[in-house]
């Protein structure tokens, strides 16, 4: 089976839990890992923006990845993270960290810098060619500061064959029509925002890399399915449930907001790494009332 087949449906873009020492909580990221693979989803992101990778050490990215091996046992394919503004110092990282039992990586689009156009192309040549696994595109420009254009994207999907396909996070809907229409056949699209992913696999995308399926992964991975089976009658019913919960989670931060409902879930412990912190106690009261309905 293509890799691209294998990364179809919903990929949960992991948290990762933390101890009231500000530890990694192995016992709890074991318990979530659980959760999704019991939950249904096709696939787990290790080391995404969700795992507050900025505030992880390189030795604990190591150690978190090894631990999401073993703990996964090859029972669903693992995407890892690995993105950055220096493109030297992400493929020395390419070549050190433990990728052997990884997919794909999943690399975000360079952040602060901004570079041009033409210096995104480049930065993601020079990545490919690197990298032992193949490499999904991320385009989140809400957080890079710069959007990875359309004919960029397509642009690195026709002339780079290590590039598998794109994470979307736009929230362009023109954008997104664009990449599909003009896409090669083998290329995966993928969308990046929870909120949009219903109308964005209606238009062709093929999954999602979800953040929201942290907490409901039955639920959401469902609603990727019926889209995926053309039922959207059944994915809105399904979304429609959903759509209070998107925005509690984003509405003040990520992971914050997810990592709230799962507190509630019994799946973690309520700690985040600064400079993040958890909700305010007005949103999280507001993520109890939903939860019990």
């Amino acid at each position: 089976m293509l890799i691209q087949q294998k990364l179809r449906g919903t990929g949960v873009a992991l948290i990762t839990p933390f101890t009231k020492d500000n530890a990694i909580d192995f016992n709890a990221l074991g318990k979530v890992i659980d959760a999704m693979i019991n939950g249904g989803v096709e696939y787990l992101v290790s080391l995404g923006t969700t795992g507050e990778t900025p505030v992880l050490s390189n030795p604990e990215k190591v150690d978190i990845l090894n631990y999401t091996y073993e703990k996964v046992a090859n029972r669903v394919p693992i995407v890892v993270g690995i993105g950055g503004n220096d493109t030297a110092d992400l493929i020395h990282d390419l070549h050190h960290f433990p990728l052997d039992k990884a997919a794909a990586i999943l690399s975000a689009s360079p952040y602060y810098n901004k570079p041009s156009q033409e210096g995104i192309f480049q930065h993601y040549k020079m990545v490919a060619a690197e990298s032992p696994k193949p490499i999904l595109l991320y385009n989140v420009p809400g957080r890079t500061g710069r959007n990875m254009l359309a004919n960029t994207t397509l642009r690195l999907a026709n002339e780079v064959e290590q590039i598998i396909g794109i994470k979307e996070a736009s929230g362009d809907m023109g954008q997104c029509m664009q990449i599909l229409r003009d896409k090669p056949a083998h290329f995966l699209v993928v969308s990046g925002d929870d909120a949009l992913a219903l109308p964005q696999l209606a238009c062709g995308m093929e999954g999602v890399i979800s953040v929201a399926a942290n907490a409901f992964p039955q639920t959401f991975g469902d609603m990727v399915r019926h889209c995926l089976s053309q039922n959207f009658t059944a994915a809105k019913q399904l979304n429609d449930q959903l759509m209070e919960a998107y925005d509690l989670m984003f509405v003040e931060n990520n992971p914050a907001g997810v990592k709230a409902f799962m507190v509630e879930q019994g799946l973690i412990e309520n700690y985040l790494r600064m400079p993040n912190v958890p909700l305010s106690k007005a949103i999280h009261e507001k993520i109890q009332q939903y939860l019990a309905h």
